[in-house]
């Protein structure tokens, strides 16, 4: 029998909390914290009985763990996990994994150079209808992929209340639409059909109160030969994700609102569901954090590697720099 893991989650924001609440779920983790923020780290080590809490970077490091959790703004990853992996420690990263390049490539050095598991948290891999979907497509049941079409939208207001003041109102530490939301559609595209090879966009900031952002967001894109469009965004009143991949002979569409795949072959026919048991948000988190501690153990490999995550960063910053320029740009 495995022994429990030590998991560090490196800030308990909102993202924070809910790792650190499914990695307990899980029953095979015993989690501390890192939190600066006093009123909250307090709070949340009373709530959910921890022992590790720590206030300072220095002490963290110097803590007993054996994998992190990193949930801090998206600037801040690729610093706090060179400074993990030095230590020879298993990684979860949420997404997106960067706003830039900067130092990736003295991560990647440290990372082959040791047998340590990074994985970035693109959670809707676990999604057990996006998975089956997924295993359809490659089975070669509807044939080749040609065109992939993802629609998203939510009232980030109802969901997420507190944008105003967190990493969402700025692009420098992962805000907007683009690096919030509209990572979790492309990365799960690219999982699907492979990795976009040029792409054009448009984006705005539409309607959302306090923020200047984009919260609006257009992309057409090549995965190569499989054409592809995606549209999201975070003010509409229904929430709605949907990714449809059509292909030579038939077409299969994952609605995770819905939470069901379903495809059709026969044009006359109608849609053939297939859905899934109930999923609650968390669900998806403990299945995750499941795969992560079976991934350090050597008993699965990461659903999302820091390669594919590097390719969905690649398609994140050629997304920004083709709404500035309003021209194709190739990654």
């Amino acid at each position: 029998m495995r022994r429990r893991q030590r998991v560090l989650v490196v800030g308990v924001g909102s993202i924070g909390e809910r790792h650190l609440r499914c990695f307990q779920c899980t029953d095979r983790a015993d989690v501390s914290i890192y939190e600066i923020n006093d009123e909250l780290r307090i709070r949340i080590a009373a709530q959910y009985g921890l022992s590790g809490v720590f206030g300072t970077w220095a002490e963290a490091l110097a803590s007993d763990f054996d994998a992190a959790v990193i949930c801090t703004p998206a600037h801040l990853h690729i610093p706090m996990a060179i400074e993990i992996a030095r230590l020879h420690r298993h990684l979860l990263i949420e997404k997106p994994l960067s706003i830039n390049f900067d130092r990736l490539d003295e991560l990647q050095q440290i990372v082959d150079a040791s047998s340590i598991t990074v994985m970035a948290a693109y959670v809707m891999r676990v999604h057990p209808a996006l998975a089956a979907m997924k295993s359809a497509l490659d089975s070669g049941k509807f044939g080749q992929p040609v065109h992939v079409i993802g629609c998203s939208g939510q009232h980030f207001p109802t969901y997420r209340p507190a944008y105003r003041e967190v990493y969402y109102r700025d692009r420098a530490t992962g805000g907007g639409a683009i690096q919030d939301a509209l990572t979790h559609l492309v990365n799960a595209a690219e999982w699907l059909v492979g990795p976009i090879d040029r792409l054009a966009a448009d984006c705005s900031h539409q309607v959302l109160e306090g923020v200047d952002v984009e919260d609006t967001v257009n992309v057409i894109a090549r995965h190569k030969n499989v054409l592809a469009s995606y549209s999201l965004n975070q003010h509409q009143a229904p929430c709605e994700s949907s990714i449809t991949v059509v292909c030579e002979r038939g077409t299969a569409r994952f609605e995770s609102h819905a939470q069901r795949w379903r495809w059709q072959i026969d044009p006359s026919a109608d849609w053939h569901d297939e859905p899934c048991d109930v999923i609650e948000r968390d669900d998806l988190f403990i299945a995750q954090a499941n795969r992560f501690l079976d991934a350090t153990c050597g008993d699965a490999s990461p659903t999302c590697s820091l390669d594919e995550a590097t390719q969905t960063l690649r398609t994140n910053q050629a997304i920004l720099r083709a709404s500035e320029s309003r021209e194709w740009v190739r990654l």
